[in-house]
């Protein structure tokens, strides 16, 4: 049986703690950058990529050579996938190679888990279309943890594209384990009114003042384009109504936080006056993204 990570909504919150609690042990490995520790040693991890990524792939590269274990990446486009062998052929090959963990991103809503019902070997999600995305939202909470100490009773506003995104769900999922508030804010078109139903604690708002009023933790998203079929808003309109500007922190927590996933649109989804300021820990997201994909991949394999 699969025993990977195929998203957070199955996950008990005492399994998450484990798992952040480990992450924070691999934190101090960020400034040691020839560091490698002996945990999986003889272990074969494959990253399997049909969708373009720069920081979800190359931090679980990093993660698992600092762990001791071997990594192979494949992308779609350089694969028998661009020659129209099926995904099923394409992961029983990669089987027969007998890899220890296989990490797979990839377009279509619940690919992992139907992959994962056919082969043996664990499989880490690390995007599945509109689905999940667990590993980000295992960095974000420690990240929020660094900065703020606790989870448990925080209003937490996640701003944008949220009906294409993966990163909200994962995130509302693991948040509301925790009794945090959750303000989902975006225009109509992007805010499908079923979401206030996946978890409880969880409040639709479409007017991004209202959303960012006493938030201790502001994350922002960025408008999937390439996901979108119906006509997106302009530039300058959106940014308009659902940027996030420096004057929006002044009705947030003092002490509040701006998050993002990545890639940022500088002018769409957020200024640059805020992605550069003392309150962004957007490149604290990818710090940690290292440390929390090393914790998944030790829970994994070792």
């Amino acid at each position: 049986m699969n025993q990977g990570l195929l998203g957070i909504q199955g996950l008990e919150r005492p399994e998450i703690e484990v798992i952040l609690d480990r992450a924070k042990y691999f934190q101090p490995l960020q400034n040691e950058s020839f560091k490698r520790l002996d945990t999986l040693r003889g272990k074969m991890v494959v990253n399997l990529f049909f969708e373009a990524s720069t920081r979800t792939r190359i931090s679980f590269e990093i993660a698992a050579k600092r762990l001791g274990a071997d990594s192979v990446s494949i992308t779609a486009s350089g694969s028998s996938v661009s020659k129209g062998e099926s995904l099923v052929d394409t992961l029983n090959t990669l089987a027969a190679m007998r890899p220890d963990a296989i990490v797979m991103r990839h377009g279509a809503s619940g690919a992992p888990h139907f992959l994962s019902r056919y082969l043996p070997t664990p499989i880490v999600n690390a995007g599945d279309g509109t689905h999940e995305h667990p590993t980000q939202a295992l960095l974000d909470a420690r990240t929020i943890l660094d900065r703020r100490g606790r989870l448990d009773g925080l209003r937490v506003a996640i701003i944008g594209d949220i009906a294409h995104s993966r990163v909200a769900r994962s995130n509302i999922h693991l948040l509301s384990k925790f009794g945090v508030e959750i303000v989902l804010c975006g225009p109509p078109s992007l805010l499908p009114r079923e979401l206030a139903e996946i978890a409880p604690g969880v409040t639709l708002e479409h007017n991004i003042r209202e959303a960012i009023r006493d938030a201790d933790v502001i994350m922002m998203l960025r408008v999937q384009l390439e996901r979108q079929h119906e006509t997106s808003y302009p530039v300058g309109e959106y940014f308009r109504f659902y940027g996030l500007r420096l004057e929006h922190l002044e009705l947030a927590r003092p002490d509040v936080i701006v998050m993002h996933p990545g890639p940022i649109n500088r002018g769409r989804e957020i200024s640059s006056d805020v992605a550069d300021s003392q309150r962004s820990v957007i490149l604290n997201q990818v710090e940690n993204g290292i440390s929390v994909r090393m914790a998944v991949l030790e829970k994994i394999l070792q």
